[in-house]
């Protein structure tokens, strides 16, 4: 009998659903994102994919894997509960004081984005954790109940708790969350130790930070998850996609999102590395456009860019520094408030800017039809004549052009500009603001991003990819089957995995290996818990170990990935040996004589890479002969419209073209050529580029 998987990615504005059957057959649907209960556009995504398939919801016996951007688009949009931050005394500013680092230098009127958490929510406690680690000063319980009652009347949900090295001992902050469970279980609490047990003070406090804005948000939607899944009759406890690009439990999952921040993004990174291995691309550009964001990742030698340290909503140009920085093991990629919903409006001086603010699904656009009055990017498309009125989500979802129409003149009133005018000006803006954060992601890791083929992916991805490939300066696209669901998709064939990570400083001559063992057998435990809690099998679980290293006196570290377990080697002279030729291919040189600092040890649990696979590839039906204008740079063009599954394997269509499916539409500019791969991929060439 056929064994049926499922993954819902919910995103902004939609809410994707993908059934996956053992045949490697793919059912797939949209739905927009119910923001006021999560859970009704879930089963809503369950319930249209079902009955595409002709099968029973309790028939899903394999997977039920769960990705989102929710917590993204909370943190971009700034629109999550009130929260409490506690400190230790001495350091109430740590939030504004950030890492005293300046994002552009030469700038003397620079500013930051204020703190998540403001001053006024912020409260210092007496103690004192020294940093080996010994305590100095417990908690005084009459202080926290006393910071307890001033969040009481502050109507505070949730606490982030950062204390002064809790990192090499958490035992204040443990009794902080000891106290807040005794006198107010109904405030959550998060505790630096737990989340990003690591050294920095700034880091460690605002990936806390982020983690107390989050979880009010996420922890009673994955619990309610748990409970309706069970209630309909599914055996499985969900799988959520972490920003590392693994898969892990709901139960764990709910306690640190902070870890989901880039959850669909990182699955639709993996099924770029996918894309690549078929079209044997080692290096491309993963870009993926919903609703509200939009992402762009570098994929090298098929692998995407991982990091530990990232930011979220750089909000000056996209300059590393402008954002919220996060220590936790992700993907490495940029994201950006620019999608179909973003909000297109006019600035002080002027100029036409869009987004970060986002209409979501509700209101949405003014073509949604549900009471958005704000000119968004789809409502652009659509004015551009870039999408159909009538065939969006293949009619099912009739759009109002006049109300789009309407928005767009009262827009172009305000820049004096005719109403098409406005909204290539929108299109153009919004592709340019894309492309740019794509070229400051690849410049700032030292790639060459000019020439790089990029996979277009998303519900406006390929709407938009065209452009911004143009822009930086790529003479190829992929537009792969199932585009604008691939993310749910790539939840499907992504392994379970967590990674740890702790700070354990010493010279690499000066390891305490029993120290040492005592960290690792931690991850290792804590690894296994959460591989287990999964559904995996002892017998699949895989541990792998690293290291971030630097010369001694040097800020910044270096990864180190070792071939075996160090509890076993404690191979000394070959951990040196590797990051002197891991230091000397990235810098150019080598140290010698230098002592070499052991900052933090890494451990990767992960299970069996899961056997599935999709088959989307779509037979041609037949050629197709429609046309409608297009507004293109001021000007209306009479452009050809072609179903996806009417382009057969021989087919050649020159842009510009519009190329309808289901889910999302193709624009392709001229100049640029579209063929048909055999992996069912549409594949556009700038003409004349080889």
């Amino acid at each position: 009998m056929k064994r049926y998987s499922l993954a819902i990615d919910i995103g902004g504005t939609f809410t994707d659903a993908v059934l996956l059957d053992s045949d490697g057959v793919a059912h797939v649907d949209k739905t927009l994102t119910t923001h006021n209960d999560l859970l009704e556009g879930f089963f809503r995504g369950v319930d249209l994919v079902t009955g595409r398939a002709g099968i029973e919801p309790t028939q899903i016996d394999d997977v039920v894997v769960h990705a989102t951007t929710v917590v993204t688009n909370a943190l971009i949009e700034r629109k999550g509960p009130p929260v409490a931050l506690i400190l230790t005394e001495g350091f109430r500013d740590i939030l504004y004081i950030r890492d005293e680092h300046r994002y552009d230098m030469y700038d003397p009127q620079i500013e930051f984005a204020e703190p998540l958490i403001p001053s006024e929510r912020t409260f210092t406690v007496k103690e004192r954790t020294f940093a080996d680690g010994t305590v100095g000063t417990s908690v005084d319980r009459d202080e926290v109940l006393d910071v307890i009652r001033q969040c009481r009347e502050k109507g505070i949900v949730s606490v982030a708790v950062c204390l002064l090295n809790s990192y090499r001992n958490g035992s204040n902050e443990a009794e902080i969350l000891k106290i807040f469970s005794e006198e107010a279980p109904d405030i959550y609490v998060s505790l630096s130790s737990v989340i990003a047990p690591q050294m920095r003070e700034y880091l460690r406090a605002s990936t806390v930070a982020i983690n107390a804005y989050t979880v009010p948000i996420t922890r009673p939607y994955l619990t309610a998850l748990i409970a309706e899944l069970k209630n309909r009759g599914f055996d499985q406890q969900p799988l959520i996609m972490l920003s590392n690009g693994g898969v892990i439990g709901a139960e764990r999952a709910a306690t640190m999102p902070v870890r989901m921040i880039e959850s669909g993004p990182a699955a639709g990174a993996l099924v770029a590395c996918y894309f690549s291995r078929i079209f044997g691309i080692p290096d491309l550009i993963s870009f993926d456009m919903g609703g509200t964001t939009a992402k762009a990742c570098m994929v090298q030698n098929h692998e995407p860019l991982v990091t530990g340290n990232f930011e979220v909503d750089r909000r000056y140009r996209f300059k590393p520094g402008s954002g919220m920085p996060i220590t936790v093991p992700s993907i490495d990629m940029i994201e950006i408030g620019a999608g179909g919903g973003s909000i297109a409006w006019v600035d002080d001086l002027g100029l036409l800017r869009v987004g970060p603010e986002s209409a979501g699904s509700m209101p949405g656009p003014v073509c949604y039809g549900r009471g958005g009055t704000n000119p968004c990017v789809t409502d652009a498309d659509l004015v551009l004549g870039i999408l159909s009125a009538e065939r969006f989500l293949g009619g099912d979802m009739q759009l109002d052009l006049a109300g789009a129409e309407a928005a767009y003149d009262k827009l172009g009133e305000t820049l004096n500009l005719p109403r098409h005018r406005a909204a290539w000006g929108v299109f153009e803006v919004v592709c340019e603001q894309m492309a740019a954060a794509t070229r400051t992601h690849a410049t700032e890791r030292g790639i060459d991003y000019r020439g790089l083929p990029m996979l277009a992916f998303g519900g406006a991805g390929p709407v938009h990819a065209c452009m911004v490939a143009e822009l930086t300066e790529s003479s190829k696209i992929i537009y792969p089957p199932l585009a604008s669901v691939l993310s749910a998709f790539g939840t499907l064939v992504t392994p379970a995995q967590i990674d740890l990570v702790r700070s354990h400083v010493s010279t690499l001559d000066t390891i305490d290996w029993q120290a040492v063992d005592k960290v690792l057998d931690s991850m290792v435990s804590e690894g296994s818990t959460a591989l287990g809690e999964a559904g995996i099998r002892k017998e699949d679980f895989t541990f792998t170990f690293s290291l971030e290293m630097r010369y001694l006196g040097q800020q910044s570290e270096i990864r180190i990935d070792l071939s075996g377990d160090p509890r076993e080697a404690r191979d000394v002279d070959a951990i040196k040996q590797q990051f002197e030729s891991e230091y000397e291919h990235q810098y150019g040189l080598k140290l010698d004589g230098m002592a070499i600092e052991v900052v933090n040890w890494l451990v990767t649990a992960s299970g069996r890479q899961p056997e599935r696979g999709a088959s989307p590839a779509i037979a041609a039906t037949g050629r197709g002969e429609e046309t409608r204008p297009v507004h293109i740079r001021g000007e209306a063009v009479e452009v050809p419209v072609w179903q996806r599954n009417a382009i057969g394997a021989d087919d050649r269509i020159e842009g510009p073209v519009v190329i309808e499916e289901r889910e999302t539409t193709i624009f392709i500019l001229k100049e640029w050529i579209v063929t048909r791969h055999e992996s069912g991929s549409l594949v556009a060439e700038k003409s004349g580029v080889n």
